[in-house]
């Protein structure tokens, strides 16, 4: 492959996701990430050195300056994602940022009018890309269940009431940034669903919500539900749980789509297709949860290869962050 068809990226974040960003990057032979950049100059430096990244930046403006890649991939915290997304647009420097695109609906929403049209821009919304979403997309796509008529989307944890050794809440260990988020369970987790759920069932929009909070560990709510109705008619919703005692410390989704003539259910890793015929898909955790990861990126550098629209565009991602601020308004959260 030639130099000019080569894609340079930049990482910006070196937190628990952006392992498996470069591990997704590396599967890509026309990719070559050849910086990366923290806050803490310690943190780049073991990631970059993790993967052979040749440079380590704790500056982002400074990075984009010396590097002159074609791509920011941002994987920092929601908070930093606007001004970074901005260099990265000044620069004219393609843009993957991760969810959410900024904390505030309305901030996103000036964030895509800023940019414009001016750089490629997708939101790093992985979970429709999991292998068994997929799956069930294409089952539905060839008529094997009908037309869904119902569908509930839910995920368990016991992140926030299982302790480590060091006595802190697993989910806490695991990613520490959620004790601080005022908005947590539906802006960092059933965001994801919300858009899974769009994915699959079509246009849908909030018809109630409500949230709970059950752990002292963090300011947001761990406990929520959320009421929905697609465009077809479908009626359904997503819930979540942080605090459900008995449950793996690790999320674990449950899906089921209920259409005319079959039904469509995921649960513990088994995909299942049923009605007049039958059909039974397995999935190893592990392996689904990286796939997301290298599906997404696979799909934004085969579009921005092609110029054809990204799924996850950051236009189309504002219809699901409307759906996220509507949740809120409805469950009395309106502003964090």
């Amino acid at each position: 492959m030639t130099a000019k068809n080569r894609i340079r990226v930049a990482v910006a974040g070196a937190g628990m996701v952006t392992r498996h960003h470069l591990l997704a990057w590396r599967k890509l032979p026309q990719a070559d990430v050849v910086a990366l950049c923290a806050r803490h100059v310690e943190n780049a430096q073991a990631r970059a050195a993790e993967f052979g990244v040749p440079s380590a930046y704790t500056d982002v403006a400074e990075m984009l300056e010396r590097e002159r890649p074609d791509v920011l991939d941002i994987a920092t915290p929601p908070v930093m994602h606007a001004e970074q997304a901005r260099m990265a647009a000044d620069r004219g420097v393609d843009i993957l940022c991760q969810k959410p695109m900024t904390p505030d609906l309305a901030e996103s929403e000036q964030l895509v009018a800023d940019i414009g049209d001016r750089v490629r821009f997708m939101v790093h919304e992985n979970w429709r890309f999991r292998p068994q979403y997929r799956q069930a997309a294409r089952w539905l796509a060839e008529g094997r269940a009908g037309p869904v008529r119902e569908f509930q989307m839910t995920v368990r944890s016991s992140g926030l009431v299982t302790r480590t050794p060091s006595g802190k809440a697993f989910a806490m260990e695991r990613q520490p940034f959620f004790a601080t988020l005022e908005r947590f369970l539906i802006m960092e987790v059933l965001i994801h669903h919300m858009d899974t759920i769009r994915y699959l069932a079509g246009p849908v929009v909030v018809t109630a919500a409500a949230i709970n909070r059950v752990s002292t560990d963090l300011m947001g709510e761990d406990v929520a539900l959320v009421s929905l109705q697609a465009a077809s008619g479908a009626v359904g919703s997503v819930a979540g749980n942080f605090s459900a005692a008995g449950y793996p410390p690790l999320p674990s989704d449950r899906l089921e789509l209920v259409g005319e003539t079959g039904s469509i259910l995921f649960e513990d890793g088994v995909l299942r297709r049923i009605g007049r015929t039958q059909e039974t898909l397995r999935y190893d955790f592990d392996a689904m949860y990286q796939q997301s990861y290298d599906n997404a990126i696979a799909h934004f550098v085969e579009c921005r290869h092609s110029g054809t629209p990204f799924e996850t565009d950051r236009r189309d991602n504002l219809n699901t962050l409307r759906l996220v601020a509507d949740a809120y308004r409805l469950a009395g959260r309106g502003n964090p």
